[in-house]
């Protein structure tokens, strides 16, 4: 694809337990803002969605710097555990910040890759934000499995971006439990869109409507949390 990152902006990252690959979407206009982007659980550092989101974040003057856990990088399906996951994020972030020296670090990522860097963050880890896509906050079909427990503990501005036909976070469960954080946790609701951020033909929005919209928020909250 004539939009794929340079060659040179892809690299290797030694982690504990192996190494991974890494890449970087440039803004064309960045300020210096470096947001580590973790992919889900099905996908990869280049699935559609990841790359997607990375093009309209660097458009919006984020540099992304996108990454395999070490589960997808050895071509397996099933993920790693979370304290491997979390170890893995850990490193790599660590890398990046050594490597670009970021102005502003910012970490999230989509769904499980989202809920492992939350967990880092509410670890304490450092960074200036935290940017979630498509939150996993339950299994599918299982609503009562709330993975929340953590959430109380992250202390930095945090953007949480779900669809409302998102199977894995009911809108009104993630009121609920928003509504019990800090104001410094937002949620920014996308509508008709799926876990995947897709929309219904039917709905009048396509996706890159959607891309668009969540483009403009984030620049906005960037720019809110200075």
């Amino acid at each position: 694809m004539d939009d794929d990152p340079d060659p040179e902006d892809r690299f290797e990252i030694e982690c504990p337990r192996g190494t991974t690959s890494a890449v970087v979407d440039r803004a064309p206009e960045g300020d210096g803002t470096l947001f580590v982007h973790a992919h889900g659980a099905g996908g990869n550092m280049d699935h559609r969605t990841t790359r997607a989101l990375a093009r309209t974040l660097a458009a919006r003057g984020l540099d992304v710097l996108r990454f395999n856990f070490l589960y997808r990088e050895a071509g397996r399906g099933r993920p790693d555990r979370m304290p491997v996951l979390l170890e893995t994020m850990r490193a790599v972030v660590e890398h990046a910040s050594e490597r670009f020296s970021p102005k502003k670090l910012l970490l999230g990522g989509q769904s499980m890759g989202g809920r492992t860097a939350s967990m880092l963050v509410a670890e304490g880890f450092p960074c200036a934000g935290l940017l979630l896509f498509a939150y996993p906050l339950h299994p599918a079909g299982k609503p009562e499995a709330l993975r929340d427990e953590h959430l109380p503990r992250i202390s930095v501005p945090t953007l949480c971006l779900n669809g409302t036909r998102d199977n894995l976070c009911r809108a009104e469960l993630m009121n609920e439990v928003v509504g019990r954080l800090e104001d410094s946790f937002q949620v920014h609701w996308l509508d008709g869109a799926d876990h995947g951020f897709h929309v219904l033909k039917r709905s009048g929005r396509t996706d890159l409507d959607v891309l668009e919209e969540v483009g403009g928020r984030v620049a906005a909250w960037v720019a809110e949390i200075g």
